[in-house]
């Protein structure tokens, strides 16, 4: 990413969800200009509202990220918007918990859409304006689950672990336009994906809250703390870093 950090314009798709909004939250700290990308645009405008209520700069954007057509037109008005692109986060995300005997084709499909066609299709859209650039950086977000099968997550498991191998792909593909490519891969954070996980499962919330936070560090993580790594990753104190995955699981994956 060239030029001072405080100039830089980063596009975050699923901008207002848990760990969406706790990146715009933490990239506003340094003066970024957030375009804040999601489905549930009402709810995108209450994040960008509150950067700039907090004295940052951010304006909210609408698009369905399995869409090719609004994707193009996303990165397109950003970059008519503000003149450029320099960085982008990839959170957006679901879940569909089960077991391929369990979940249909549909929910296969679907969540293949959610977790990894948006990532290529976001990528695939925003390269080009960040070599124009001059390079830029690309922080997607997979999971543990992507490293690591767990149960009852088939389909998860295998769009995270797609799109870690998409990021180092990228990373090896882009670099010489100074385009840097890295992973933050979560283990279970408190959000309220966590929280829809336990009801697909049956499970109270309660109970499910403890048994996720059976790993070394004790707990769940919280969504500041996979923004504190996506914020280095998007960052010039990372410069040296692409193809990187970096767990951010209290040590659940060990």
């Amino acid at each position: 990413m060239n030029g001072p950090e405080a100039d830089r314009v980063v596009l975050v798709t699923g901008g207002a969800g848990g760990i969406g909004s706790a990146v715009c939250r933490r990239l506003a700290d340094h003066r970024t200009t957030l375009a804040v990308a999601d489905r549930d645009v009402e709810s995108a405008r209450e994040i960008a509202l509150e950067v700039r209520s907090a004295g940052g700069r951010a304006e909210p954007f609408g698009c369905d990220l399995s869409r090719p057509e609004e994707v193009e037109a996303l990165v397109a008005c950003v970059v008519e918007r503000f003149g450029a692109l320099h960085g982008l986060c990839t959170v957006a995300g679901s879940i569909r918990r089960g077991d391929i005997t369990e979940l249909t084709p549909a929910d296969w499909r679907a969540t293949f859409e959610d977790n990894l066609d948006s990532v290529f299709l976001t990528c695939r859209a925003a390269i080009p304006q960040l070599a124009k650039e001059g390079g830029g950086s690309i922080v997607t977000i997979a999971s543990g689950w992507g490293l690591r099968a767990g149960r009852r997550a088939a389909a998860y498991c295998a769009a995270k672990a797609g799109v870690v191998m998409l990021t180092q792909a990228m990373a090896l593909d882009h670099a010489s336009a100074g385009i840097r490519a890295n992973c933050v891969a979560p283990g279970d954070v408190r959000t309220s994906m966590l929280e829809r996980e336990a009801h697909q499962l049956g499970r109270p919330v309660a109970e499910f809250y403890e048994e996720a936070a059976d790993r070394p560090l004790g707990r769940v993580g919280e969504p500041r703390e996979i923004a504190d790594a996506v914020s280095f990753l998007l960052g010039e104190k990372s410069s040296f870093v692409t193809g990187a995955v970096l767990t951010v699981d209290g040590g659940g994956t060990l």
